[in-house]
């Protein structure tokens, strides 16, 4: 025993002195401490980079950050545009380079001790931003230049960072004096924690669940559902088993072909309870986020959190908002009953007794339908949906509009092996950024589908161009022992949608990172994203890159046909949906006191345009982490907002021609490469020669425009 003990103390001193030493030399180890100069294209070390290595990085981010603060707030010239605004703008460079990995990490590839790390940080990463916009001395500055803007002869991506700059102050309580100053920091700490728990709380309990299903359970569902389903049990240990978990490819398989509705409820209800109660619960958090969103409004004088957060953006109010989501629905409404009636009446004769349609049922009945309808089975098409062939397609659909091609690279590291990366090059050939590809579902990755940034462009103090890194992350039906990633037209659309937010980044063209690429109004970002959406029922598009994996057969011209003729089947349903979420934000950040009970909150803002009964316990504000977690707080209504701009945008791609150069040229030239650098507004006319309308959207959907005609979503006072 006594030599046991001293062994034990042996090898405790010796880890002691190990990690004393490396203690001691965290510059000759921590990749965050340098640039990246020795890697491909200045890209991310990712085999070097450690959990150890996040803290000590932000700590010594944070402070050479400050010491640039402090000499900007010391310098004894008088404040101009670039010893003031492009200097704050430029600070921060090695803070900003340790959380451009860890935060697209902490969603793409986390563990319990990446969102431990995260949690110690959120509030110290909070202080330290609330201490720049507070810092006075800085503030005087910053607004002297302001006042004397008129002066400065600045161009017009001078004049927007300086705007942006002085508004973003403004809103972060820099104007604000006494105790409101230090209440601003409290509530912007508190914020930075909850937000950060709601985020890891959807992930951890999402992880959780495991389903085993077998017999009659699994009738119905397609057999690349069950072969997943079976390698996932074998993985467990549990041969000849079907192991589901709540993955998003999983959940929709489950919801559209199993015909027991026992299993469908039983899915639907795991799924849509998740987080309200039990250790991972979100039912206060959520609360106290939008709480908290409020009395931060509060501080400048807004009732609302909503008055506060919409002011910066095309909607700029909750009337033009309101007014967007009640219109669509009333316009939407009569399509989604007369689907509703069609589905019912299917389902009645199909069975042979009356039928009625829950909230389980609808994905499974309406799949059928349309098979009836249209002959149109979507898991006969994943055939000709290979993922490499559709990598192909969507890449290549940027290589016809735009000339842009995208080339393998090994030698860029990964952080995960199923990422792959891609040198991007322009149309003469020369590299103009990163794009990596992260498409399977794994524990350690967020459910849904996401772009970032690992790096933005923009032009150094050099003057040199700092090229974007970009990634697409997403939830795709995972390979098998025996067939590859086969996609539905559903998983194609978004990996266009992604893609449309990655040339966004790609293109961007500007002098400073905060105006570059996605750094653009909330309901304008998702303009680029939704645009390529369009492009999934276009055969023209299709027949570039559809054909079957083991055949190499062209999809068919029928299967294109069906493609086209189903894209406006569910319309009505899809866009009460969605509207069901805007609404449903909207509701959590137009409160004006706390919301003590969150599923009342959610039954009444779903109230108009609601479709099924309601399920007891069920409800998915605990799992809504765009406006929880995300940026899109008082702001998911910029899908639909979206909406309005892609349909109307591609209305002259359909005039001109799908790939006629000139268009893509002013759509990238207008839209994709200025990214914030002027108003949205200004850009989208600039393009289109007129602001958008209704039109093109009510067409595409097949809905006839309600009388009066409507009037133009888009607030139209600024140019």
């Amino acid at each position: 025993m006594k030599k046991l003990t001293a062994a034990l103390m042996a090898s405790t001193l010796m880890l002691m002195n190990q990690n004393q030493a490396a203690a001691e030399t965290p510059a000759a180890n921590n990749p965050f401490f340098a640039d990246y100069t020795t890697t491909v294209l200045g890209t991310i070390p990712f085999s070097r980079v450690h959990n150890a290595d996040y803290e000590p990085a932000v700590d010594r981010g944070m402070k050479l950050q400050n010491e640039e603060i402090d000499a900007i707030v010391a310098n004894p010239d008088a404040p101009t545009f670039a010893n003031t605004i492009v200097a704050l703008e430029r600070s921060g460079a090695d803070l900003n380079r340790v959380l451009s990995t860890f935060y697209p990490l902490l969603s793409a590839d986390s563990d319990d001790e990446l969102m431990e790390i995260s949690m110690r940080l959120s509030p110290k990463l909070s202080d330290h931003s609330t201490g720049i916009t507070l810092n006075r001395g800085l503030w005087k500055r910053i607004k002297e230049v302001y006042d004397n803007r008129a002066s400065l002869n600045l161009d017009p991506e001078d004049e927007m960072l300086l705007q942006r700059t002085y508004d973003s102050f403004v809103r972060s309580g820099a104007g604000l004096e006494g105790e409101k100053r230090e209440e601003y920091r409290r509530l912007a700490s508190r914020l930075s924690d909850l937000t950060t728990r709601f985020g890891q709380n959807v992930l951890k309990e999402l992880n959780t669940y495991e389903i085993w299903l077998s017999g009659d359970e699994l009738s119905g569902l397609p057999a690349s559902v069950l072969e997943a389903a079976a390698l996932s049990a074998k993985e467990k240990g549990r041969e000849g088993a079907y192991r589901f978990t709540l993955a998003q490819p999983t959940y929709m398989a489950v919801m559209k072909y199993a015909d027991s509705p026992a299993v469908r409820e039983r899915f639907y209800r795991l799924y849509n309870s998740r987080n309200t109660k039990g250790e991972y619960s979100n039912m206060e958090i959520m609360s106290d986020i939008a709480d908290t969103r409020r009395q931060m409004a509060n501080l400048f004088g807004k009732e609302t959190y909503a008055d506060y957060g919409l002011e910066k953006t095309m909607a700029e109010n909750t009337a033009n908002v309101y007014d967007l989501l009640n219109r669509l629905a009333e316009a939407y409404r009569p399509a989604q009953q007369r689907e509703f009636a069609e589905i019912t009446e299917f389902a009645t004769k199909s069975t042979g007794k009356p039928v009625k349609i829950n909230a389980w049922d609808y994905s499974y009945w309406a799949n059928k339908l349309k098979e009836a309808k249209y002959k149109y089975d979507e898991e006969a098409l994943r055939p000709y949906f290979e993922l490499n062939n559709v990598i192909d397609g969507v890449f290549g659909l940027a290589t016809k509009l735009y000339g842009v091609t995208f080339r393998p690279n090994t030698d860029i590291e990964v952080y995960h092996p199923d990422v792959r990366a891609f040198e991007v090059l322009d149309p003469a050939g020369k590299v103009m950024g990163v794009i990596y590809t992260d498409f399977y579902p794994r524990e350690t990755k967020r459910p849904g589908a996401w772009m970032t940034n690992f790096r933005e462009e923009y032009i150094d103090a050099k003057g040199d161009t700092v090229l974007p890194q970009v990634t697409i992350v997403m939830n795709f039906t995972k390979p098998t022992d025996t067939k590859p990633s086969l996609l539905t037209p559903y998983e194609v659309e978004t990996f266009l949608h992604e893609f449309g937010h990655a040339l966004h980044g790609l293109f961007a063209s500007t002098k400073y990172a905060s105006l570059s690429g996605t750094n653009v109004y909330r309901d304008f970002v998702e303009l680029p994203s939704q645009f390529n959406e369009n492009y999934l029922t276009e055969k023209e598009f299709l027949d570039g890159f559809a054909r079957h994996y083991q055949t190499g057969e062209p999809i068919p011209a029928a299967l294109v046909e069906k493609i086209i003729d189903t894209s406006r089947f569910g319309a009505g349903y899809a866009c009460l949906r969605q509207l069901a979420f805007g609404l449903t934000d909207m509701a959590w950040h137009t409160a004006t006191t706390r919301v003590e009970d969150p599923a009342e909150l959610e039954r009444r803002a779903t109230e108009p345009v609601a479709m099924f009964d309601e399920v007891e316990g069920c409800m998915f504000s605990p799992q809504f982490s765009h406006i929880f977690s995300g940026g899109y707080a008082a702001g998911y209504y910029s899908y639909k907002w979206a909406e309005v701009l892609d349909a109307d945008a591609f209305s002259v791609f359909k005039r001109n021609g799908l790939f006629d150069k000139k268009t893509a040229d002013s759509f990238r030239t207008n839209i994709l490469m200025r990214g914030g650098t002027e108003h949205p507004m200004t850009l989208y006319k600039r393009f289109r020669g007129q602001e958008p309308t209704i039109d093109a959207l009510l067409e595409r959907d097949g809905i006839e425009p309600t009388k009066p005609a409507m009037p133009q979503p888009v607030p139209t006072k600024k140019d």
